[in-house]
């Protein structure tokens, strides 16, 4: 396999993911903030709570259609840019995402129209029902993704068969309730909630710097509030949990966001700030805060967390482990029926992931030397600076909306809403989670590297017999193309956000078609 391939297929995939992720968590939060605001319109029957519903719903369809539009196109890249990954891992991995467009893609799709069409021909409580299944099926399918996904980081329920030459499913409900994939999940969906609590909020603070529409802003500022405290918290508290599913499924990702090179006695201490260098394998100018790391990702005080040498040297006797797999899986293949080379594949079976790792330097990993097999198992180390820093930026926002939601909560208890200072924090902090959401995106998948399925395939097998100059060709011009939906999804939104709510009372109170435009103003004395 050319490796400028997989690179370039790699920087395609990432570049349409990371895309795709600036409308997703959008999608998730706002479908719920719809509910809530509809539930209150349905149990206060203000009209003004139906005013909010349907504004921030137009804004929530907006980004719905992009949002799927990409996600199409992200699923074509497992069978065009990542064939034998398909063809390896597609028994598990595409069950999940079946289930995906027949449970709650549909549920959505099948819903959608009814809640931006079906405001006049519903009851109330009818189209808060639909409401709520929208918001359901766009979850749902956020639920399914990351059980495929969470798959990918801890194989489990599954087990390489040596007479189709494929991994399959053993136990899918293994697959559905993985702990890697459970934790993934509510730790992406209460980051979507706070980015479109972020998102409502700075919308709101906006109109209320302009001194428009002041009676919905505040409304709406107050819902965020309280749905983005809760969410912010919840990110936190789950994003322990993940740290927590790190430890057992995923050790190497653990160590490489900590920088830490060698096994620390317990309790281990969290790096705040420091340099890690690559290439003298150490971290130089860290600062520790004692026995958070070891309480976060092992729950005790004397549970270790194992460091990158350690890490190495047991990957190195899993890359010897995984070439007798690979021995025997070749006799297997020459003579079915050889019971002793089943047996001794048996034995190795879980390390062949490790011994295919070496076709990226030999075409026979049997042929691979002590030297190779060395080389290979430090290229189990993902870039240490990256995940480091990028993991410490997610970190840091997360706990920077914490502080402005619970800021907002109060002003919001307080009826200090227009506390000017504040209205501008709030415009401002708008891009801060999306920032937070892609740099997370890429803690979790740059960090599984080398990998395409943890332990399992090595990326650069997964991927289609493809050429460079093709390769280049749809990068450019889904970088055109998806820089062309970007300008025109912003400049929907911000053209909704300008009218204002009041739009359509507005023009048809200026329409000739109402009775009371035509008749002139009356006389003030």
């Amino acid at each position: 396999m050319d490796l400028a391939v997989v690179d370039l297929s790699r920087l395609q995939f990432a570049l349409t993911a990371l895309y795709h992720f600036l409308f997703v968590p959008l999608t998730l939060g706002l479908s719920f903030m719809l509910v809530i605001m509809e539930s209150i319109y349905v149990m206060t029957r203000r009209p003004i709570w139906r005013t909010i519903t349907r504004f921030w719903g137009v804004l929530f369809g907006i980004n719905f259609a992009l949002g799927v539009a990409t996600g199409i196109t992200m699923e074509f890249q497992f069978g065009m840019n990542w064939s034998y990954y398909s063809h390896y891992v597609g028994d598990i991995f595409g069950a999940p995402l079946a289930i995906e467009g027949l449970m709650a893609f549909f549920l959505e799709a099948t819903f959608v129209g009814l809640m931006f069409f079906g405001w006049d021909k519903l009851g109330r409580v009818q189209h808060l029902l639909v409401t709520f299944l929208v918001a359901l099926g766009t979850n749902l399918s956020a639920l399914w993704i990351l059980i495929a996904n969470g798959w990918m980081q801890n194989p489990v329920g599954a087990s390489f068969n040596p007479d189709t030459m494929r991994m399959e499913v053993t136990d899918f409900a293994a697959v559905l309730f993985n702990p890697v994939a459970q934790a993934k999940f509510v730790h992406t969906v209460s980051a979507g909630y706070v980015i479109a609590a972020v998102f409502v909020l700075g919308v709101s603070a906006f109109y209320l710097l302009k001194g428009r529409h002041k009676g919905f802003a505040k409304r709406s500022m107050t819902v965020a509030a309280a749905f983005g405290l809760a969410a912010s918290l919840s990110v936190v508290v789950l994003g322990d949990e993940s740290g927590y599913a790190l430890t057992d499924n995923q050790k190497m990702k653990l160590a490489a966001i900590e920088a830490m090179w060698h096994t620390e006695p317990a309790p281990a201490g969290l790096s705040l700030v420091g340099l890690p260098d690559m290439e003298r394998r150490e971290t130089r100018y860290e600062v520790k805060v004692p026995w958070v790391l070891g309480l976060i990702s092992t729950r005790s005080l004397d549970g270790p967390v194992e460091g990158i040498l350690p890490l190495v040297a047991v990957a190195e006797d899993r890359i010897e482990s995984g070439v007798i797999a690979y021995g025997a899986l070749e006799k297997i293949k020459a003579d079915p029926t050889d019971t002793a080379a089943r047996g001794l594949f048996e034995l190795h079976r879980n390390d062949l992931g490790y011994g295919l790792m070496l076709r990226r330097l030999v075409e026979d990993p049997r042929t691979a030397t002590p030297e190779q097999i060395r080389d290979t198992a430090w290229s189990t180390v993902p870039n240490v600076p990256v995940l480091f820093w990028t993991f410490r930026i997610m970190a840091a926002i997360g706990l920077a909306m914490v502080a402005l939601f619970a800021t907002a909560f109060l002003l919001c208890t307080l009826r200090r809403h227009e506390t000017r200072w504040f209205l501008w924090l709030c415009v401002a902090a708008i891009p801060l989670p999306w920032i937070a959401a892609e740099v997370g995106w890429i803690v979790a998948e740059y960090g599984r590297q080398p990998w395409a399925v943890e332990g399992v395939l090595p990326t650069f097998l997964g991927a289609s017999s493809l050429t460079v100059p093709q390769l280049w060709t749809t990068i450019i011009g889904f970088t055109l193309f998806y820089g062309a939906l970007a300008v025109v999804e912003v400049g929907l939104i911000l053209h909704a956000i300008k009218k204002g709510p009041f739009a359509e009372q507005e023009e048809f109170a200026s329409s000739p078609d109402n009775p009371a435009a035509a008749e002139p103003a009356p006389a003030v004395a």
